[in-house]
């Protein structure tokens, strides 16, 4: 049994289940409802000069940012972990397969998954905004589908591979969440205090330089920073910010010299979150006592 055969089977399982189709669903209702508030009511949302097609791309930058790490989360902490638990996972290794094609059949089972879910997400809302104003950019359009399906394949990674270190759900669920505080929700905290302490309990006018690729390891303000590298044009008089996730480097240092205090880093940071956690996971379920 290849890691292909694993996969098909994760996402057939997973077709049949009333989560996907939930998640499907509230992604579409998402979409659609904060497509139309952006489109009729730009202001709100920062769009100073009115709705636009790459303003409401860099607004739907926030949607996801947010709801990708959650939908992650609902749909992968069980997918090694529930099946150990269950011994379940005795039964799949006694076919012709091995831990290898599992692990990597569960982490492409569980991306299509949510790339299944949020594809069509995102092509309803898009599609409903360009309706609404009349206007497309089809090449920013693709990119930006394209990059945000690369990061549902990077929590997807994350996720299954936090999964495979324990055989406990509980555990699987607290570190799904532990990772996701950390990482969504409080990492730019870190380094402001670490500046803070060291300025003598005072923000400096100007940030240091480490501060930027140190706010963008973040998988969320790495996926933003990739979005604005590869389309530089989208944050260009848009004024709007990406709602739900800190955008992390500033897009004005695009014109620095160093590659580290440019969006281009937000690149190198995905990939690494794209590898690091496949390997880490990959190692520590082969290595663990089923």
């Amino acid at each position: 049994m290849t890691w292909l055969v694993v996969a098909k089977k994760d996402f057939r399982d997973a077709v049949q289940s009333r989560a996907l189709w939930a998640l499907v669903g509230t992604f579409v209702m998402l979409s659609v409802v904060s497509t139309y508030a952006y489109v009729e009511v730009p202001e709100l949302f920062g769009g100073s000069g009115g709705a636009t097609f790459d303003g409401l791309l860099l607004f739907t930058v926030g949607i996801t940012g947010l709801f990708v790490p959650i939908a992650a989360i609902v749909v992968c902490y069980k997918s090694l972990a529930g099946e150990r638990e269950l011994g379940s996972i005795k039964l799949l290794l006694s076919l012709p397969t091995d831990r290898a094609n599992v692990f990597a059949g569960k982490v492409l089972g569980r991306a299509t998954v949510l790339m299944f879910g949020l594809g069509v997400g995102l092509v309803v809302g898009l599609g409903v905004g360009a309706a609404l104003l009349g206007s497309v950019d089809a090449v920013s359009a693709t990119v930006f589908v394209l990059v945000t399906l690369v990061f549902v394949a990077v929590y997807a990674g994350i996720m299954v591979g936090l999964s495979a270190t324990t055989g406990s759900t509980s555990r699987a669920t607290t570190l799904a969440l532990g990772f996701f505080v950390v990482f969504e929700l409080f990492w730019d905290v870190v380094p402001m205090g670490v500046v803070y302490v060291v300025e003598g309990f005072t923000l400096p006018t100007e940030l240091p330089d480490w501060m930027y690729p140190v706010m963008q390891v973040s998988p969320s303000s790495a996926y933003f920073s990739t979005v604005t590298a590869l389309l530089p044009d989208l944050t260009g008089g848009v004024g709007t910010e990406p709602v739900g996730a800190d955008a992390g480097v500033d897009v004005t240092a695009a014109g620095a010299d160093p590659f580290y205090l440019s969006p281009e880093v937000g690149i190198v940071i995905l990939a690494a979150w794209l590898v690091v956690p496949f390997a880490v996971g990959y190692y520590r379920f082969a290595g663990a006592d089923l």
